[in-house]
C-alpha cells in the first residue's frame, strides 16, 4: 500500500461523523465560555477569544442551515438560523456590557445541542 494510501486508511478510521464532530466543538465553545464565567475577570482576552470561536462556529452552522442542498427538513434548519441569531445578537449584548451572568444562555445552548446531536437529549 502506497503512503498516502496508508495515510488516508489512518484518517478514515479516525474521523467522527459530523453529527459527534458538530457535538464535540459545541462543547469546545461551551467549555471555554464556562471558563470564562467561572473565572471572570472582566472584558478581557479570555471573553474576546471564547465568544469569537463560539460566534465562528454558530456562523458555520447558520451558513450551512442556509444552503439549498442542506438535507434537515426547513423548520429544523429554520429553528438553527433563529438560534445562530440570538447567538449573535447574545455575543454582542456581552461585548458592549460585559456581564458573566449573560454568558449562561450560550452555555445552554451549545450543551444542549451537543446532547441532542449526540443522542442524549
Amino acid at each position: 500500500m502506497s503512503h498516502a494510501a496508508q495515510a488516508y486508511a489512518r484518517t478514515s478510521q479516525t474521523t467522527a461523523p459530523p453529527r459527534e464532530i458538530e457535538a464535540q466543538a459545541l462543547l469546545k465553545a461551551a467549555r471555554q465560555l464556562q471558563d470564562v464565567q467561572t473565572n471572570w475577570a472582566g472584558p478581557n482576552k479570555n471573553m474576546h477569544n471564547a465568544l469569537l470561536f463560539n460566534r465562528r462556529l454558530w456562523t458555520i452552522f447558520m451558513s450551512a442551515a442556509e444552503t439549498d442542498d442542506n438535507p434537515q427538513p426547513l423548520e429544523i434548519r429554520q429553528n438553527i438560523a433563529n438560534l445562530a441569531l440570538f447567538v449573535m445578537q447574545r455575543t454582542i449584548e456581552i461585548q458592549l456590557n460585559p456581564d458573566p451572568t449573560k454568558l449562561k444562555s450560550l452555555i445552554d445552548i451549545n450543551c444542549n445541542l451537543a446532547a441532542g446531536l449526540a443522542g442524549r437529549g
